[in-house]
């Protein structure tokens, strides 16, 4: 088979897909770029130049959306990795049941996200969910969860107020009670990847420092974790960037209409950029946030390349 006729079969295999993306992703990606330049409201009312990009960094709305996206992604990210790390060598040592244990964990994952946050809803009810009656069990107050503006390490640390305040008072209990939802629903696929990059660490290696006296404290942190160092780099930058999108249990959890209550403090950017675009019909504005957003993602993904790629280790 000559090279001339294997580009031609890779033009025809490779056409149907790059079709796709053309269409439905690349093209809508440039008009994107073009209404945000210009006043769009369900039609073209005029060129406006950068005047969509100087209201979107004089809103406070999107301010105060970046600071609670911030925060979702500060806390969520290493959240779920921490406890996905953990499941994953517990399931990684022989134990009875395993496979049922894997499954278990894994199918909150593969679940509607509608189904999950739903549930997990009537479990944040201050009157009858589970969770305050867990509280009540153990002779503590009941909490607010979904319906708390106050940031918790305000919460925690300062009731009153008079220091931590704003975005330096955290998240509030409404944001951090969807950031352990979301936790607890995607853990199960980082377990997963995880789980795989545990297995191809040689058991010759723990075999040797056993013998050498190094504790499993030392184990773990001089060897399962530079040699998982590249499952774990490719988790958090993928949850990086996805956490930044949050968008799904803000809008389930929250409501169409109160999305973002209470105070504000659960308005991501992204569901900021869908009350602009779809509830107030100021497409041009949202589009200029929305490419504004890409902009801070690929920023801070580029940053992220650059400091913890040098420190994956490659088998």
């Amino acid at each position: 088979m000559n090279k001339n006729y294997q580009k031609l079969w890779a033009l025809i295999l490779l056409g149907p897909a790059f079709l796709a993306l053309l269409v439905f992703k690349i093209v809508p990606m440039f008009y994107a770029l073009v209404m945000s330049f210009e006043r769009y409201e369900l039609k073209n009312l005029g060129f406006i130049g950068f005047k969509n990009y100087i209201r979107v960094f004089n809103d406070p709305r999107f301010w105060q959306s970046l600071g609670n996206t911030f925060w979702y992604v500060i806390i969520s990210v290493p959240l779920t990795l921490a406890f996905s790390l953990f499941i994953a060598n517990l399931l990684n040592n022989k134990i009875k049941g395993q496979d049922v244990f894997r499954v278990t964990y894994f199918l909150p994952y593969i679940t509607s996200l509608v189904a999950v946050a739903a549930i997990w809803k009537v479990f944040y009810n201050p009157q009858s969910g589970i969770f305050n009656f867990i509280l009540d069990k153990l002779h503590l107050h009941g909490l607010k969860w979904l319906n708390e503006y106050k940031g918790i390490f305000q919460m925690m640390f300062d009731p009153k107020g008079k220091v931590l305040k704003g975005f330096f008072g955290g998240p509030s209990l409404a944001l951090f009670s969807i950031i352990l939802m979301t936790s607890w629903k995607v853990a199960g696929y980082q377990i997963i990847i995880l789980l795989a990059g545990l297995k191809n660490i040689s058991k010759e290696l723990y075999e040797a420092a056993y013998i050498d006296g190094a504790s499993k404290t030392k184990q773990f942190f001089n060897i399962t974790m530079p040699l998982l160092s590249p499952s774990i780099y490719f988790l958090v930058t993928t949850s990086i960037i996805f956490s930044f999108q949050v968008f799904g249990p803000i809008y389930i959890m929250t409501g169409y209409e109160n999305g973002g209550s209470p105070a504000g403090t659960t308005l991501v950017t992204a569901f900021y950029i869908y009350k602009k675009g779809f509830r107030d019909m100021e497409l041009g504005y949202s589009a200029a946030m929305a490419f504004i957003m890409f902009l801070v993602i690929l920023i801070i993904t580029i940053v992220q390349r650059k400091i913890a790629e040098k420190k994956v280790v490659y088998q």
